[in-house]
């Protein structure tokens, strides 16, 4: 019996002798890649951290002790040593599986659900702060990525840390890597503490250095100012130890001992401590450790080789790519057009315009409020930026969206991936709240492509728009239509007429479109005749043209890949109320009023909420029977 099937629970864990670690390490690496390379998954971040993992269940005791992960997505590890080495781990991030990342209702040892960057240092120290006020004793642990660090929001949290608490344990796990190559004058200050291992040698050995030096015992009695002066004449002086922090590093992660040892230091600790502990991403499997970016979070996959499926011959182009070419062309065409990415330049599809034209891309890293000023402060130079950033972490700069950016009405186009369903990730990286969150911003242009064509499109339109514009497309291919050489630009707030029908309208945007057609042919065999629409503007909508549709049908239909609240349905419903055209009735057809979870795929999590083809045209049919009966 393997030695990672005995267990059942942290303590199993700590049941295992020293000698024995390096082969539960190696157990849970080969998990790990069997399972990803099925469900695909974050192959690198989980790999890096086995032995932190092993060491931290082993010093510490979840539930009570507490650890809050910084994204959650290497939290593989911990959920292997939590009691979820089953048949549901065989199916992670899938619907019959356990989530991708840390959540609170899935787990009592998961103290924190996340799955954005930054967020653990902040939440732990709230944690700290009640188990102080409760006198309590548990440890607080936060594990925070290298990347993290350039969160504002992590900054923010170190700068209250000394002043809040005497007992935090911070964990840097670092490895140089955030999903692209860290960037920035954080991930220069690491390497360089990486490279001056002297530093730690000196903080233990200062007393004994001082009593060698005529006069030392009564410097030391001077105390810890002049023994920091001292340190800082060998070396530069540690960043977190400005924020009263005690550093301790640099440690190796996979050195086993040593990590535990380090980890009993910090625990008996009384005041915060931060341990630097460097560790490979791709741990154990060469082919994630060569290729870092594409392992981070990776497709299914073959083992021995590392090759994902080949995609199908014929099969369309992903929205990134045609996003990201379609700028190389307007950056081509205009050498002020620039890109701009919070460390997702492959994700985004921004990779393309880095490798054609340099100069005109630049990657923030992890630091989506920074990514939008930066991009107002550009244009407020004569500049035209372009920032993609996934719709889920756009959310995370809505005030800068709104007073840095629309209310100077400065013209900054955003294109926002994933929007709509991010099936495997989950509830923290579905994008089905941008058109509400938007839509109530003065002054923009929020906007959807039906198809690869029209997203050039859009970016000409957003280009052109003197003021902030928003493009929001779904994750993974296109419809498979051709696309123009050159982009032209859409009449802003005008819809598009794709048939008429003298019984219902049906109003659709951006991935929904094709569904909508779908569904009007199909009702068409029941006897009703349906229209279509495909709105392409949510904001501002096309009210001539709504108009005509109240006025000529018996019951509009809207469709939206989208929360149900203060999407596209919503604005529809308002336009008709403010053109006292009300008596039209409006079915909406969108996600429910909740956070949906991760599932097998977009289909499937369609089914799931009542969403499916099916259950939609039911709907739609019911709907009008019951208009039908009303007007006769």
């Amino acid at each position: 019996m393997s030695l990672l099937a005995q267990i059942q629970s942290p303590d199993d864990v700590k049941k295992l002798t020293l000698e024995e670690l390096p082969q539960l390490a190696q157990e849970i690496r080969e998990r790990v890649i069997a399972t990803t390379s099925k469900n695909g998954g974050h192959v690198g971040p989980n790999l890096g951290v086995v032995e932190l993992t092993i060491g931290l269940h082993r010093v510490f005791n979840t539930p009570v002790d507490r650890f809050c992960f910084d994204v959650s997505h290497q939290g593989y590890i911990h959920k292997l040593l939590t009691g979820r080495n089953d048949e549901r781990f065989d199916h992670i991030r899938t619907s019959d599986g356990y989530s991708g990342f840390l959540t609170r209702a899935e787990s009592e040892h998961d103290a924190f659900g996340v799955g954005h960057a930054g967020t653990a240092l902040s939440a732990a120290l709230g944690m700290a702060v009640a188990r102080d006020k409760r006198g309590t004793a548990e440890h607080v642990v936060a594990l925070c990525g290298d990347a993290a660090f350039t969160c504002g929001i992590t900054m923010e949290a170190l700068n209250n840390v000394a002043g809040s608490t005497k007992r935090l344990i911070i964990i840097l796990n670092d490895n140089k890597w955030s999903i692209a190559k860290n960037v920035g004058a954080l991930s220069r200050y690491f390497n360089e503490l990486i490279t001056t291992p002297i530093y730690n040698r000196l903080n233990d050995d200062i007393e004994s250095l001082l009593q060698k030096i005529p006069g030392g015992e009564s410097i030391i009695k001077f105390g810890t100012k002049w023994k920091q002066e001292t340190k800082d004449f060998f070396v530069s002086s540690s960043l977190f130890e400005k924020f009263g922090i005690r550093y301790i590093g640099p440690i190796d992660g996979h050195d086993q001992k040593q990590v535990e040892h380090y980890l009993e230091f910090a625990r008996n600790a009384e005041q915060p401590v931060l341990l630097h502990i460097l560790t490979e991403k791709g741990r154990g499997y060469n082919v994630a450790i060569e290729n870092p970016e594409r392992f981070h979070g990776a497709s299914p996959f073959d083992v021995k080789t590392g090759k994902g499926v080949p995609s199908a011959s014929g099969t369309p182009p992903k929205y990134q790519d045609v996003m990201g070419e379609t700028l190389v062309k307007l950056a081509h065409a205009d050498k002020k057009v620039v890109g701009i990415t919070a460390a997702m330049p492959s994700g985004t599809g921004l990779n393309i315009l880095e490798k054609e034209l340099p100069n005109q891309f630049f990657d923030v890293g992890i630091a989506e409020e920074h990514a939008v000023l930066f991009a107002a402060g550009m244009a407020t130079s004569g500049y035209h930026p372009i920032c993609a950033i996934y719709s889920t972490f756009l959310q995370r700069a809505y005030d800068q969206i709104i007073h840095d950016v629309a209310l100077q009405n400065l013209p900054v186009l955003f294109c926002m991936d994933r929007a709509g369903l991010s099936p495997n990730d989950g509830a923290t990286h579905h994008g089905l709240f941008d058109l509400s969150y938007l839509r109530c911003v003065p002054g923009i242009v929020v906007m959807a492509p039906a198809n690869e064509d029209e997203l050039a499109d859009m970016m000409a339109t957003g280009l052109a728009y003197q003021g902030a514009a928003f493009i929001r497309y779904p994750r993974g291919n296109a419809v498979g239509i051709p696309i123009k050489e050159k982009p032209e630009a859409i009449e802003v707030g005008k819809a598009q007429r794709l048939q008429s029908g003298s019984d219902i309208d049906i109003w659709a945007i951006g991935a929904m479109v094709a569904d909508a057609e779908k569904l009007a042919r199909c009702l068409s065999e029941n006897g009703i005749e349906a229209g279509v629409v495909n709105a392409r503007f949510v904001k501002p909508l096309d009210t001539v043209l709504l108009a005509e549709s109240a006025q000529s049908t018996r019951l509009i239909v809207t469709m939206e890949d989208h929360v149900i609240t203060g999407g596209l349905g919503s604005a529809v419903m308002e336009a008709l109320q403010t053109a006292d055209l009300h008596s039209c009735p409006v079915e909406r057809i969108g996600w429910p009023d909740a956070f949906i979870e991760h599932g097998s795929s977009v289909n499937k999590l369609r089914d799931e909420n009542g969403l499916s083809p099916q259950a939609i045209l039911e709907c739609v049919i019911a709907k009008f029977a019951k208009v039908a009966a009303l007007q006769t």
